[in-house]
């Protein structure tokens, strides 16, 4: 099957021999005299590869491949020149020309370079569909009807639309990864890339190189060029994930490009500039890594445009049962298996359940019963080990003709204090903190690991309720 290419050449001849060659190979040809020309059409039409004269009126052909690369990233284009030279060559490839044909043209040249630079760009345009594919089925908002993810939901649709960098915070599980995409799926830059780099899954001595680039030869293996992260989020968003991770010395070298929007590749002198929104997510709290000295306060004062911190699963049980049907639904597509279901009995004792690796621990489980009990109700004692212990603490649901005893023990609570549920459950939550604080002889984080609550929650917590800490 033949492509489209464009012939951007001065002298007739050329052209005329091109298209001849490439109409012949099944192929539809179209043409510009001139730089000015060429980038006209192509601002109406893009087509598969391009032929590009240097010596050209007006732009020369080394400019036009400058305005190419830059608003037409990865497009092949072959450079064509009766002049030419070993060090022009050179300078067009290192402009991110395709390859480079001297003249008279040959034949077989002509026929072999446009087989390659139609294959590298038929396969760039399979990536570019398989990585929108990827991003089309990967969830995009978090799932819930609770209150904690109704507001969080409320404060992505505000910040999403401006250019406001985001601190995502929470615990491992928590879907920091949704919430960056969501943001970028409703933001201005959606039709741009969102690029995740795991800052602690990285290196140390690798890691400038993926963030930054590197030319050939910078180091040991480095046998071509390579664009870094920033680069190939230019234009988007570039996703920092446990940014806490990053070494002191890489921190310290981000944040200058995170304040001028430019930097040089390692082993590299010219300088790039971009334009990235920022997202970045931890596990950690920076406050206390700052003052261990792990992390630079002036970075995460840097990060820290527009906080946003993720609730634990234990603070939206009630989103269990939806999130449970959305994975299922997703494993049922996925294997063809028959779903599993949970009794009544089953889910409270989720519900009971710490979940301490949040929402992927729970992910994770449902495929292990969905694996073990396709097509079957799971009850209580169908749980694993882990959940018995919480299984012996839920109540038993009563028969529907059992009559309830007196409330005497409601009464006394009500009789004590508000009738307001809201103002009641304040009630119970702050003397359970001044409870638990002295246990822990107020010590903040024994208390926040104790009742399982990252310390930033527990810190406005206890001065929401207004309890005393050392």
């Amino acid at each position: 099957m033949g492509g489209q290419i464009l012939i951007i050449d001065d002298e007739e001849g050329i052209r005329f021999s091109l298209r001849g060659i490439l109409e012949d190979e099944g192929h539809e040809v179209v043409e510009a005299e001139t730089g000015e020309q060429g980038l006209e059409l192509l601002g109406t039409d893009i087509p598969d590869m391009i032929f590009l004269d240097i010596w050209l009126p007006g732009m020369d052909g080394l400019e036009v491949l400058d305005k190419i690369s830059q608003d037409h990233k990865g497009l092949p284009v072959i450079m064509i020149s009766g002049h030419g030279t070993i060090e022009t060559a050179v300078k067009a490839l290192k402009k991110g020309a395709f390859d480079f044909i001297e003249k008279p043209l040959s034949l077989e040249k002509v026929v072999v370079s446009t087989r390659n630079a139609l294959e590298f760009s038929r396969l760039r345009q399979e990536n570019i569909a398989l990585k929108t594919r990827i991003s089309s089925e990967q969830p995009t908002t978090l799932t819930g009807e609770s209150e904690a993810i109704a507001n969080l939901n409320e404060v992505i649709s505000r910040v999403a639309p401006t250019e406001s960098w985001v601190l995502i915070t929470g615990a491992n599980g928590t879907g920091k990864e949704i919430v960056a995409r969501s943001i970028h799926h409703q933001s201005s830059r959606s039709d741009k890339p969102l690029v995740a780099v795991n800052c602690a899954a990285i290196p140390e001595e690798l890691i400038e190189s993926e963030l930054f680039g590197h030319e050939k030869g910078a180091f040991t293996g480095a046998d071509k060029a390579q664009e870094g992260k920033f680069e190939l989020a230019d234009g988007g968003i570039l996703f920092l994930d446990e940014i806490g991770d990053m070494s002191f010395k890489t921190q310290a070298k981000i944040l200058r490009i995170l304040q001028e929007q430019c930097f040089e590749h390692v082993g590299g002198r010219k300088t790039i500039k971009v334009d990235v929104r920022v997202i970045a997510a931890t596990n950690k709290d920076l406050l206390h890594e700052i003052e261990a000295g792990n992390f630079r306060e002036d970075l995460y004062y840097r990060l820290k445009v527009f906080p946003l911190e993720l609730p634990s699963l234990r603070e939206r049980t009630d989103d269990i049962p939806l999130l449970i049907n959305e994975f299922m639904s997703s494993l049922t597509r996925q294997h063809g298996f028959k779903p599993i279901s949970f009794d009544a009995g089953a889910i409270e004792v989720l519900k009971a359940y710490p979940w301490p690796g949040n929402v992927r621990e729970l992910k994770n489980f449902v495929e292990r019963m969905f694996i073990m009990y396709a097509g079957d109700t799971v009850s209580p004692d169908r749980l694993p080990p882990e959940f018995q212990a919480d299984a012996a603490t839920v109540p038993k649901p009563k028969p529907a003709d059992s009559v309830e005893p007196e409330a005497e023990s409601l009464d006394a609570i009500i009789a004590s204090g508000s009738d307001d549920l809201k103002q009641a459950r304040a009630d119970f939550e702050a003397r359970f903190l001044e409870s638990k604080l002295r246990e822990c002889d107020g010590n903040i984080s024994q208390l926040a690991k104790a009742i399982g609550l990252e310390r930033s929650s527990l810190y406005r917590k206890l001065k929401a309720y207004k309890i005393q800490t050392d």
